[in-house]
């Protein structure tokens, strides 16, 4: 029997279940909704789905670079324990493995994609994984970045995965791009050069300090001299070029980078949970909400 959109659609908001195991599983049983949720049940994946309304803020970052390709990921957990799982591990090593080997575009493209493995997608993989080891698990974002053999990747973890980072250098060797990557962890620029900040973003903080500098009571005729040397700072704090590079506080990350031949042309700096609602759970709440199940 056809299946149709509607049909993928009821299932997936019976179980929560993904678009791709929906369709196998009304395919699988000739459309029979009842045996269809009782088929993802089987296979853990309706499981998976009723922890789809729980918060995935944990997890851990990587980092991997192959030939002129690099990876950076984000997968997400619910707690901090799961991190230091090795089936979770073994997952955010296997999801990193596909997203170099097969580029796709978006999160939505890579879930989609088929998958070497324990299951027939990379989003049923994940499902499976999440019935095994009980908790919510998300691919949260991944960018893919590819260079040319003039460039070099530097690629750096942070607290065993809470930070990651993939820096991009022209003309330079792997230590000076990977010098950069560490700088970046620590201290978090927005932009690599004030050429990169939007004339909007620029605009707006040079009225913020004007009109700081009026209300000190600054002359009119100094404040636009005021402005221009707090932009500088402004800059410095957002521009990784302009901020004291962090194993030597006398040089700038600019000048270190151009002193060694290179230039830094980008980088990806992931952190886990970042903008992400946080649990707000205790760990003897914790404890409880898993006694009382």
């Amino acid at each position: 029997m056809a299946i149709s959109a509607k049909m993928v659609k009821e299932l997936r908001e019976k179980t929560g279940a993904g678009m791709m195991d929906c369709k196998k599983a009304l395919t699988e049983t000739d459309g029979d909704m009842d045996k269809a949720v009782d088929f993802l049940r089987e296979k853990g994946i309706a499981k998976a789905a009723k922890k789809a309304d729980r918060i995935a803020a944990e997890g851990l970052t990587a980092v991997k670079t192959e030939g002129n390709t690099g990876v950076i990921v984000e997968v997400n957990a619910e707690t901090d324990f799961v991190s230091k799982n090795e089936n979770f591990q073994n997952l955010v090593t296997n999801l990193t493995n596909h997203l170099l080997a097969n580029k796709p575009a978006t999160v939505e493209e890579a879930l989609g994609q088929a998958f070497d493995g324990e299951g027939d997608t990379l989003e049923s993989y994940i499902n499976n994984q999440i019935a095994k080891i009980g908790e919510k698990i998300s691919l949260r974002r991944f960018e893919v970045v590819e260079k040319s053999d003039n460039e070099t990747f530097g690629a750096y973890l942070h607290m065993g995965g809470r930070i990651g980072v993939l820096s991009l250098v022209e003309g330079a060797e792997e230590e000076v791009a990977k010098d950069v990557a560490m700088h970046v962890a620590a201290i978090n620029p927005k932009y690599v050069s004030r050429d990169a900040v939007s004339e909007d973003e620029v605009n707006r903080e040079r009225e913020v300090l004007k009109q700081q500098a009026m209300n000190e009571g600054k002359p009119e005729n100094i404040v636009e001299k005021m402005v221009e040397g707090r932009l500088g700072k402004f800059f410095e704090e957002i521009c990784l070029n302009e901020q004291p590079f962090v194993k030597d506080g006398d040089q700038k990350v600019g000048k270190y980078v151009q002193s060694k031949g290179g230039t830094v042309k980008s980088f990806v700096r992931y952190e886990v949970g970042e903008g992400m609602e946080k649990r707000e759970d205790n760990f003897a709440e914790e404890v409880m909400s898993q006694v009382k199940k």
